[in-house]
């Protein structure tokens, strides 16, 4: 009995595997090693993805409760650049890319965190309805080594936050986090 109850837990991770290098080798993501994903990983878009080594990836309701039921989504344009450096933990969240977002190496990102570098659309009420999706304000972000983005927040366009920053659960990150400092709210402000 204990036999036949390992076989039927092993059979979704087995399957979730397969889809996730299938993925990963449909979408022409560069690894310098296969990254640890629990759960299955989505990928909409056709630009550019480099994954550094150690890379480990939550994407399932039970790899993580924070995250809920959320998995994790990389949205990438043609012409967009998404690199995620050495060592890095992402859990239950959507990075969304229409320029370029990079991670650095031992970068957490807590369960559900939001990451754009775009508006998606215009912002002006009479050119929304264009649905000119290129016209949206881009502009590209950049998360240093070892910071630390807390769940439920959501990293803006044009935003860098520094080596070794925390960000509080939370937060709505709309400027630049200096190396170091803590910071959180919305709109999140220094608070260490």
């Amino acid at each position: 009995m204990n036999l036949i109850k390992k076989l039927i837990t092993l059979i979704p991770d087995v399957r979730d595997g397969l889809c996730n290098r299938i993925t990963l080798k449909y979408r022409h993501v560069s690894c310098r090693q296969m990254p640890v994903i629990h759960g299955r990983l989505k990928i909409y878009g056709h630009g550019k993805i480099v994954l550094g080594e150690g890379v480990t990836i939550n994407s399932s309701a039970s790899s993580n409760p924070i995250g809920g039921d959320c998995r994790t989504i990389f949205s990438i344009v043609p012409g967009a650049v998404l690199t995620i450096g050495n060592r890095v933990g992402i859990s239950n969240s959507a990075i969304v890319c229409h320029n370029s977002i990079t991670l650095g190496d031992d970068v957490v990102i807590g369960g559900n965190v939001k990451i754009y570098d775009t508006d998606f659309h215009r912002l002006s009420e009479g050119c929304r309805e264009l649905d000119d999706r290129k016209a949206a304000r881009k502009g590209a972000v950049v998360i240093r080594d070892r910071a630390f983005i807390g769940a439920h927040s959501i990293v803006l366009k044009g935003v860098t936050i520094g080596e070794g920053a925390v960000i509080g659960a939370g937060s709505v990150v709309t400027k630049d986090v200096p190396a170091g400092e803590v910071w959180a709210g919305n709109p999140a402000v220094k608070i260490k």
